[in-house]
């Protein structure tokens, strides 16, 4: 079985890097607002893929498989939601005034609310779906049993957070933070676009 859980590791942290709603949710959290939003936000994503995660060790693949019209709506709902956060975003940036100087102060939002949007940016996320319904699926065998779930089902959880963590604490270094602060309209309306472009690319795909 320690193939199994070095496979899965492997896998999973290869999801992990490569760029999507996640990755870009987190950092530009930790850049534009301060490290402990970015962390609650992780929190968030990090339950999002436990909800994943189980309901994959449940039989995700055969629910999907059997009930097309859930996928569809997943899909749907998800694109919908990730084209409304990236409208939010070019929203903000058309109402944001161009920074002149390096000292401007960063808005600071709730935590929960950060909590919130990391939960449901991942939840919303197609990479999630399509990996977890899919690529995930492909190692839960018949003979992997509830002790092997449970643990893969913590693998998960734990690598997840600790990527994210990382990726949080690297964009909120001073330094990230300062040239944030000099390219913030073209930095979140980028941002914005790409959410916007997500949404739009998992409804259009569905």
């Amino acid at each position: 079985m320690l193939m199994l859980f070095l496979s899965v590791a492997l896998v999973h942290f290869l999801a992990l890097i490569s760029p999507g709603p996640d990755f870009f949710f987190v950092s530009q959290t930790a850049i534009s607002r301060s490290r402990r939003e970015a962390i609650m936000g992780v929190l968030g994503i990090t339950c999002g893929v436990m909800v994943w995660s189980g309901v994959a060790l449940l039989g995700l693949h055969l629910i999907l498989e059997k009930m097309a019209w859930l996928h569809t709506i997943i899909m749907v709902g998800g694109g919908l939601y990730l084209c409304w956060m990236g409208f939010q975003m070019l929203r903000g940036v058309l109402k944001k005034p161009v920074a002149h100087e390096p000292t401007q102060q960063v808005e600071l939002a709730q935590a929960g609310r950060s909590f919130l949007k990391g939960l449901l940016t991942n939840l919303a996320n197609p990479k999630a779906i399509i990996y977890f319904g899919s690529v995930f699926s492909l190692f839960l065998g018949d003979s992997v049993g509830a002790p092997e779930r449970v643990g893969l089902f913590c693998l998960i959880a734990l690598e997840t957070f600790a990527w994210f963590a990382v990726v949080a604490s690297l964009f909120a270094l001073p330094k990230m933070r300062q040239g944030y602060q000099r390219l913030a309209k073209w930095i979140d309306g980028m941002a914005g676009a790409l959410f916007t472009g997500f949404g739009i690319h998992l409804i259009i795909s569905r």
